[in-house]
């Protein structure tokens, strides 16, 4: 499709209801196969054919058919984009160009630490040629900052892409662990679009549109086919390698040869519900679009991947009662806003820095108590006052005044707010494992409100250090700036992250769960972006990038855009190393 002003309205309006049809997308999936290879029946050819919409895919199309290849790309939605479409756009990127205008320096090394202590902090080891990982994994990571501000680079110069710092507040936007001592570059590796005005956006929800209207503007213009609203559903091989695809549209099945070979830049499982049970302890919502099925994990398992990790995702907390509803969210509780808030379990304790970033703050939930024999933070709840609701109303997911919403419990006091908790629960039990508050919550929930308003009145949190590193307080001003019209005062207190709730009512909570944006598991690849065979060794013209497969940071989200400056930099590596293969016959 062109990109025309009537196309991104299009799709605009197409993400706005992309939780409508969440139903029956969520046990929607390819059982997968992997075809014989017709003589003399294929319907289309092309040197590389890519599969899938979003930054991934787009970024392998246009690098290949800039390097002279006959591409085509296939797409199962009815528009292209997939999931970036609903991000910010913002990409990651290590030693990105911006960062070397700005004088500030990267080097490899260090960024390797980084990297490799964020994403494997149980196996790091200062002193290993690897790192104390294995040689694969470090290799994949080594790929990645080699060839990361490479790609940036290459959309640029081609006109595909133009990125700028990203920045918070004004200033380049910190690291989601930018405190750790391995970090020595720990702001500017955010890149975010530069819109065809030459403005750089901001990196709000949906404005991933612009970085694929701008790719999706190119391969038109170069005249790349974009074959929307087909599915694949099988890779076809020939003694050994793979050399085209099956795919299915319009009731009809197609076969497409790839000469070169076959890139998968897909999504994630996050909404095929049988694959969500079988491999994540809690995932209730995901903001991934529909088509999210994780269907290259049964496409590429028929023909002899490898599987990589499997039960990672790139988490966010969802609102518990929304994704119950409809497991399609629009957008998760990426920064939890406003200043007079904590989140406690349910035996009334906090449990986490509620300023820490979306990925990392979800891991909470998945904390096993022995003990008792269950996940004492399956489910947490997030408690705010009168101020909160006034002067960050609006602020997902806080309500705006005066129009609280069916997901927010209001009471007018703490005590009736703990019975309105209970009640809640008890109509959730069904859909909760039975989840209940503890019997003395109402009288820990008033110890852990007094607790932390003394913390907020001296400015530390000796308990989660909110507020004490530049991340905290940096996305604090960016996510919580007071609402216009508010009545109340600017915080006054030492940490801006923290306020003392006040004395009286009315107070208000919401529940939390552990959502995603997408999963991040699926087949094995190599540092060539090479799909691995489950002998070890790459199957010859397969390639895989983006949430497809599994990820090569495992579980740690760098920074803003982790999962975009990956899809970005593998979807050109996979290009790359398609056009050096022989064509086949």
């Amino acid at each position: 499709m062109s990109d025309t002003p009537s196309s991104k309205i299009s799709r605009r309006q197409i993400l706005a209801g992309a939780g409508i049809a969440a139903g029956a997308a969520a046990t929607l999936a390819v059982t997968g196969s992997a075809a014989a290879a017709p003589k003399t029946s294929w319907d289309q050819e092309a040197d590389i054919v890519v599969v899938g919409g979003g930054s991934a895919a787009c970024s392998a199309a246009v690098t290949a058919a800039s390097l002279g290849d006959k591409v085509i790309l296939l797409e199962k939605e009815a528009i292209l984009g997939g999931t970036t479409n609903k991000s910010g756009g913002v990409a990651w990127v290590p030693n990105n160009p911006e960062m070397r205008k700005a004088g500030v320096t990267d080097t490899r090394a260090d960024c390797l630490k980084y990297m490799a202590r964020f994403s494997f902090s149980q196996a790091y080891n200062p002193n290993s040629p690897t790192l104390g990982l294995d040689a694969l994994t470090y290799r994949q990571l080594e790929a990645f900052y080699d060839n990361g501000a490479a790609t940036i680079e290459f959309l640029d110069k081609v006109g595909a892409a133009k990125y700028a710092t990203f920045r918070v507040g004004g200033n380049p936007s910190p690291d989601y662990a930018d405190h750790l001592p391995e970090n020595k570059a720990p702001k500017g590796r955010s890149l975010t679009p530069v819109n065809d005005k030459g403005e750089a956006v901001s990196g709000n929800i949906g404005d991933g549109v612009v970085l694929i209207g701008a790719m999706e503007a190119w391969l038109n213009k170069n005249k790349v086919p974009l074959l929307t609203e087909h599915r694949v559903t099988a890779v076809i091989k020939e003694a050994g390698r793979v050399v085209g695809v099956e795919a299915e549209s319009g009731g009809k099945t197609i076969r497409i040869k790839a000469r070169k070979g076959v890139i998968f830049g897909t999504g994630g499982y996050a909404h095929n519900t049988d694959l969500v049970q079988l491999h994540q302890k809690a995932l209730y919502g995901a903001c991934a679009m529909p088509g999210s099925t994780g269907d290259f994990i049964a496409i590429g398992g028929a023909a002899g991947a490898k599987m990589g990790t499997l039960g990672t995702a790139w988490r966010t907390q969802v609102v518990f009662e929304e994704a119950l509803k409809n497991r399609v969210l629009p957008q998760g509780v990426f920064f939890i806003p406003a200043d007079a808030m904590f989140v406690v379990n349910k035996y009334g304790k906090r449990v986490v820095n509620e300023k820490r970033n979306y990925n990392d703050r979800t891991e909470v939930h998945f904390v096993y108590d022995p003990v008792h024999e269950d996940f004492s933070n399956q489910l947490l709840f997030m408690v705010f006052d009168g101020r909160v609701v006034d002067a960050f109303g609006g602020a997902y997911p806080i309500p705006a005044p005066g129009n609280i919403g069916p997901h927010v419990i209001e009471a007018t006091d703490l005590q009736s707010l703990a019975a309105a908790i209970g009640k809640r629960l008890e109509g959730l039990r069904d859909k909760s494992g039975g989840c209940t508050l503890a019997e003395d919550f109402p009288a820990t929930l008033k110890t852990t409100i007094d607790q932390f308003n003394g913390y907020a009145r001296s400015g530390k949190d000796p308990d989660f250090k909110r507020g004490d590193q530049s991340y905290d307080r940096e996305w604090q001003a960016f996510f919580s700036q007071m609402r216009e019209g508010s009545t109340e005062k600017p915080n006054s207190m030492p940490n801006s992250t923290m306020h003392p709730l006040r004395d009286k009512g009315p107070y208000y909570c919401i529940i939390l769960a552990a959502g995603a944006l997408d999963t991040s598991g699926g087949p094995q690849i190599n540092e060539k972006a090479q799909v691995m065979g489950a002998d070890g060794t790459p199957i010859p013209g397969l390639y895989g990038a983006g949430n497809c497969i599994a990820s090569p940071s495992r579980e740690a989200y760098y920074g803003a855009g982790g999962t975009i400056g990956l899809c970005l930099t593998f979807g050109y590596i996979a290009a790359q190393t398609a056009h050096k293969e022989t064509a086949a016959a």
